[in-house]
């Protein structure tokens, strides 16, 4: 069965690569405590504030179960 599973992660100014490592964690620790074998897809999609600032990311991942 395929599934799909969102995270995201608020992003600010001069913290974003400590906050980018550590939504690479929790992903890595779902794949680990989920014992999957297939990743279909990753993808990420900036989220944006009224001034065009990016104020956050939404990483969404396609598994097979």
């Amino acid at each position: 069965m395929i599934k799909v599973r969102s995270f995201g992660e608020p992003l600010q100014p001069f913290k974003a690569h400590g906050e980018l490592l550590e939504l690479d964690e929790r992903i890595n620790r779902f794949i680990e405590e989920t014992n999957l074998c297939k990743v279909i897809n990753l993808s990420d999609t900036a989220i944006a504030d009224i001034t065009g600032a990016t104020v956050g990311l939404v990483r969404v991942l396609v598994y097979e179960d």
